[in-house]
């Protein structure tokens, strides 16, 4: 091996069939169409969140809850009162859903994809740049195996979301029924089947399994493991629905909280 020049002991990615160079193919079809369109959503919701949770309320003093409806964003609120005006709350939770989604092995192929062309499409060439295979193997992307770790992080603040979602049925000594508590639990509810369906999680109950009658409890565990395989099945669509979910629940107790929307509710006295 010592003979042989370091160039050519790197790793490389395979050559596959797709013609040389950025955006060379021989598909007929439009296929820069998804990937734009995921590009253009994914940018518009990453922005808005880092706006909403990080910037807005420090700049501007817009409050993230209103009528015992909190922002997704802010769950479970910390917010002691040492805490600075000019820093969000939002920044002891955000990291953990931001690590979830970004070593996403879903996220990860479409935004490898609209971001940084490895490659733009199946069967679409790439840069000349991505010759040589480093995407995972050098920082930051070798922080893409921490995936299962934000995976059981991501446990605590969806409990969490849960609970505030149960909470905000009821006010003081009333009930209700409002649209905001559907928001709220509507988004707990897409969340909870984003990470139920995440490969980690499928592979953690049973992937590294052979054999499910040769362990302990291998007959309920492999009913869990078919459970989430059936949700996997639909990953993606979790991954886009409850990001969607999240930007409404907290423009929506946004809008609420500056009186711009008004929470249509049926209270409840007991």
């Amino acid at each position: 091996m010592t003979g042989i020049p370091a160039s050519l002991r790197l790793p490389r990615k395979p050559a596959g069939t797709a013609a040389l160079g950025l955006g060379k193919t021989r598909r007929l079809d439009r296929w820069w169409v998804a990937p734009g369109v995921q590009a253009t959503v994914f940018t518009v919701c990453a922005t808005y969140l880092f706006i909403s949770g990080i910037l807005l309320t420090p700049l501007f003093g817009t409050p993230y809850e209103h009528g015992g409806y909190l922002s997704p964003l802010f769950s479970p609120l910390i917010a002691p009162d040492w805490l600075p005006t000019w820093f969000s709350p939002g920044i002891f939770i955000l990291w953990v859903p931001l690590g979830f989604r970004a070593t996403c092995y879903y996220y990860r192929k479409a935004y490898y994809r609209f971001y940084f062309a490895d490659p733009p499409g199946c069967a679409v060439g790439e840069p000349t740049v991505h010759r040589r295979y480093r995407m995972e193997a050098a920082l930051p992307f070798i922080l893409q195996n921490f995936h299962r770790f934000f995976l059981y992080l991501a446990f605590i603040p969806l409990f969490f979301l849960w609970v505030d979602a149960v909470s905000s049925l009821r006010v003081g000594d009333q009930w209700r029924i409002g649209l905001g508590v559907f928001v709220l639990g509507f988004n707990a509810l897409l969340l909870s089947g984003y990470s139920l369906s995440c490969h980690s999680l499928r592979h953690l109950i049973g992937g590294r399994l052979d054999c499910f009658s040769c362990v302990v409890a291998g007959g309920p565990r492999q009913k869990t493991w078919s459970l989430v395989s059936r949700l996997n099945e639909h990953h993606m669509g979790f991954a886009w629905w409850s990001l969607f979910a999240v930007c409404f629940a907290d423009f929506y107790v946004r809008m609420c909280s500056m009186g711009v929307f008004h929470d249509p509710v049926m209270t409840i006295t007991r």
